[in-house]
């Protein structure tokens, strides 16, 4: 534990609950939660169960790669422009890669953006980070890439290092630029829920449940001014999950971006969908290496030819954060939710 906090002074406990099983893609999955909050658990495999009953739920995942953004200046506009135009040729941007990709085996440089303000120049670098979450290894490489820009002559010659991340990456804050842009894993998730689970385990209906989905996670949310914000509770499901499997916890903020659309169809039948842009997450490294973390991770299935890697990790999140947006909100349509958290979520005695 010391090799994690540098400052170590002990640990804190939080509750573990096992939800689910969920079933994504045909193969069922344990979801390890750690929360404080009662009811969180009960209901994620409430909404489990309806989805796993409806035949399960189907993803596509695409990984898009870590990013960091350094922020450089120079002493006019003029040069941070020339800056920008020459790291973007494809031979500079040859002789950069292979900087970066000299510090680790598994970076791989993909790109590099310049943004310019003025005579500020912000570099946002996405590269590929094995199944490690990467913000060490690409920040590594982004260290070395500056230290080589320096030594350039002519345009780079009055460049000043600001910093290492100017805010542009953008990391641990929801972003416009992330949500558009993505960062980390892509993954979109969906089900079609039949009207029978939609009554016998929701307790509602799927015009309700579309309805409320609407109003509430797309027209509420753009009346509060949210970025990513088009869900219930999805930063319950992926907190709760990176506290228990080792994650950076601080990027909820950025990893919690969801958006969740409802449509009814059939006879009284409802297709659900999950998008989220920028699920930032390992298997290795950071705390997966601690001895809890790391079993909660093998906690995902108990199949032995399941390989337990970044991509499915963040597939299973997503599928969660289905399940918990349709038990939440169906404890909304039918009035139940403050009813089972005094239940749950209070203690007894």
């Amino acid at each position: 534990s010391s090799g994690i906090n540098a400052e170590y002074g002990g640990v804190v406990p939080v509750p573990l609950g096992l939800a689910g099983p969920l079933l994504l893609n045909g193969k069922e999955y344990g979801v390890p939660i750690a929360t404080t909050e009662g009811a969180l658990v009960a209901s994620l495999s409430r909404g489990c169960r309806a989805v796993r009953e409806s035949g399960g739920v189907e993803s596509t995942c695409s990984y898009f790669g870590m990013t960091r953004a350094p922020l450089i200046k120079f002493t006019c506009a003029r040069t941070a422009k020339q800056a920008a135009d020459w790291i973007t040729e494809e031979e500079n941007f040859k002789k950069l890669k292979t900087e970066f990709e000299s510090t680790s085996r598994y970076a791989k440089l993909k790109s590099i953006s310049p943004k310019q303000a003025g005579n500020l120049l912000f570099l946002r670098v996405v590269a590929t980070t094995g199944e490690a979450m990467g913000m060490n290894m690409i920040s590594k490489g982004c260290e070395k890439m500056l230290g080589f820009l320096k030594s350039v002559e002519g345009v780079f010659s009055d460049m000043i290092i600001l910093s290492l991340s100017g805010n542009y990456c953008v990391d641990k804050k929801p972003s416009a630029m992330n949500w558009i842009n993505n960062r980390g894993y892509n993954v979109s998730c969906d089900v079609t829920l039949s009207h029978d689970v939609i009554s016998s385990i929701l307790k509602t209906s799927a015009g309700a449940l579309a309805e409320l989905n609407s109003a509430k996670n797309h027209v509420g949310s753009s009346l509060a001014g949210c970025v990513g914000g088009n869900n219930a509770h999805a930063a319950n499901i992926v907190s709760g999950v990176f506290l228990a499997t080792g994650q950076d916890v601080a990027q909820v903020g950025t990893s919690a971006m969801t958006m969740v659309t409802m449509e009814c169809v059939g006879q009284g039948d409802l297709y659900v969908s999950a998008t989220m842009p920028c699920i930032e997450v390992g298997t290795v490294g950071g705390g997966t290496v601690l001895t809890a973390q790391h079993s909660n991770l093998q906690l995902l299935s108990s199949d032995p030819d399941v390989e337990i890697n970044s991509a499915l990790l963040a597939q299973v999140i997503c599928g969660a954060v289905l399940a918990g947006e349709l038990s939440l909100l169906s404890a909304l349509c039918s009035g139940d939710l403050v009813k089972s958290h005094m239940q749950l979520n209070r203690a007894q005695g």
